[in-house]
Parts: structure tokens; C-alpha cells; sequence
């Protein structure tokens, strides 16, 4: 199987489950799984958040998820519980199709690591 056609396989499994498990079996889209990876991040699943905060935790979500291409690494968590990335390399200009890309295959990556998916 190409890496192409692995990636393909694999997001598909990541937004099959997760649609099965948080949307009732909508299909979530990348923003929806990029705030979910957030909020996991952030841990603080009893309490709504704010327009502002919400895109907060899609941020935490972006750096933890680019931390293994090192364009962040972890800084420190503050009193409230939120955790901070520093830039260490400014991501390249990407094209919207290779942004979403790169997107997918961290993701996928992601939940691979955390043994969600094979």
C-alpha cells in the first residue's frame, strides 16, 4: 500500500470512530477533530468554553500535533490548566490542500500514538 493510500485508510478510521463515538455518526470534519484533540489536550471536559477558548483549544491542538515535526515543543502548563507551546521553526508556506495534508497525516499520527488507531 502507497503512503498515500495508507494515510487515506487510516484518517478514514480516525474520522469513522470518532464521528461513531461524539457525533451520533455524522462525519466530523478536520476543525471538529483538530478541537476534540484540544480538548483532550486541555483535559477539562466538564465545562463549556467560550467562541475565544474554543479556538484556544484548536491552537493547543496545532502545536501538540506539530510538536514531532518540530515546529513546537511544550513549554509549560499555567495556573489554569492550559498548556503553552514556543514556535522553534516557522511552519512553511503551504497551499490549502498541503496544509490539510499535513494536517491529517499528524492526526492520524497522533492517534496512532495514543493506540486509538492501528
Amino acid at each position: 500500500m502507497s503512503r498515500d493510500e495508507e494515510l487515506k485508510t487510516r484518517w478514514n478510521d480516525v474520522v469513522t470512530k470518532l464521528s461513531n463515538q461524539f457525533a451520533d455518526g455524522d462525519t466530523l470534519d478536520l476543525d471538529a477533530i483538530i478541537y476534540l484533540i484540544g480538548l483532550q489536550e486541555l483535559g477539562q471536559f466538564d465545562r463549556t468554553f467560550k467562541k475565544d477558548q474554543k479556538l484556544d483549544l484548536m491552537h493547543i491542538a496545532i502545536c501538540k500535533l506539530l510538536v514531532p515535526y518540530g515546529y513546537y515543543e511544550f513549554d509549560f502548563v499555567d495556573d489554569d490548566g492550559w498548556p503553552h507551546y514556543t514556535i522553534k521553526e516557522q511552519l512553511p508556506t503551504l497551499k490549502a490542500g498541503e496544509q490539510s495534508i499535513l494536517m491529517k497525516e499528524a492526526i492520524v499520527n497522533y492517534f496512532v500514538e495514543t493506540e486509538y488507531i492501528q
